[in-house]
């Protein structure tokens, strides 16, 4: 009978292997979408920055943590994502708040635009990479679609088993260690598309500019969270405004008025694109969506001025090993900057 038992013990450890080895095989290892490392990213990094930025891609191709480290002092993180939704963003925010308690937050509202779950793939950029916890799982309920089945997200081989007939050879690369991408969440994009026109960039009329109610309740939560513990909240609109994310003046009008009656500072760096020193001709890869890397140093120098001489970051006297630690990310940015 206990040989019997010892068996069938055996028999479902090895079942349970192999069927792990198999997800570790097919699940996506986005390396040609490297969008989908960089949640992930962030935990060998946890703790000890001055401020976190999180948001869409308008953050994770905009502000630098190594240059804004080198230019002026202040250690930072991005916890960007591909079309990085509010209830995610929060759910990053609670998440980052169980490792560490930065003096600030910066948000980027674009998200805002979004009040229900959009695309399974863009989810699971996101939420595939964060450990898991209750707050992952409060993040995937809040986020699924109606196709989508929160089992796929704690098995992800039912999800992905039929990858095992178009696997490559990162799939077995990578199988057990992703690929590291960015620069502390930034990821650098080299290449120089300039924008083509001004009516490239035009938006379109919408029938309603009210912000969903779902993402502005999101908001709110973020705010009473970073109020809660004792982080100070800023909200963002990157300088980008083109015609793959476009930013109305009714939106910008509607942040105003939740950031004034919170008592938040809100920056919009539309206007700004002229002080902050951005050419669309040099300063974008793909004809003015998103700034590449030239770009994306102006807007983190003035923007870590204003969060030097607006929030006091920056001023704060770090160990040796900490110094140390950033000295060599600012390294490793360089080398890939001018390799």
């Amino acid at each position: 009978m206990k040989k019997r038992i010892l068996i069938t013990v055996c028999a479902l450890l090895i079942t349970c292997l192999l069927l792990g080895l198999l997800q570790a095989l097919v699940v996506p290892k986005y390396i040609s979408n490297p969008e989908g490392l960089l949640v992930g990213e962030y935990y060998a990094e946890a703790g000890e920055h001055d401020v976190v930025f999180i948001g869409d891609c308008e953050v994770y191709e905009t502000f630098i943590p190594a240059y804004l480290w080198e230019k002026h002092g202040i250690s930072s993180y991005v916890r960007g994502s591909a079309q990085q939704l509010t209830w995610q963003s929060y759910y990053l925010l609670e998440d980052t708040l169980r490792y560490e308690k930065p003096k600030a937050v910066v948000f980027n509202v674009l998200a805002l635009k979004y009040g229900e779950p959009q695309n399974e793939a863009y989810n699971r950029m996101t939420l595939d990479g964060m450990k898991w916890s209750k707050t992952k799982i409060d993040a995937i309920r809040a986020s699924m679609t109606e196709d989508e089945s929160f089992v796929d997200y704690v098995f992800p081989l039912l999800r992905f088993h039929s990858r095992i007939t178009e696997l490559e050879k990162n799939d077995f690369k990578y199988m057990f260690k992703d690929k590291k991408v960015s620069h502390s969440g930034y990821l650098m994009q080299k290449n120089i598309v300039p924008m083509e026109s001004a009516d490239a960039t035009e938006g379109r009329e919408l029938l309603d500019y009210t912000l969903p109610k779902n993402s502005m309740d999101y908001l709110e939560k973020m705010r009473a969270l970073c109020e809660q513990n004792g982080v100070e909240l800023i909200l963002i609109k990157s300088p980008t405004n083109s015609w793959g994310y476009w930013w109305y003046d009714e939106w910008d009008e509607q942040v105003r008025e939740y950031a004034t009656e919170k008592q938040l500072t809100y920056y919009n760096l539309i206007p700004e694109t002229e002080n902050i020193g951005i050419d669309y001709t040099t300063d974008t890869y793909d004809k003015g969506v998103h700034l590449n890397v030239y770009g994306a140093e102006k807007t983190t120098d003035y923007f870590g001025k204003i969060l030097k001489e607006k929030h006091g970051l920056g001023d704060v006297t770090h160990s040796d090993a900490h110094i140390a630690a950033w000295g060599a990310r600012v390294e490793e940015y360089k080398k890939e900057r001018n390799s």
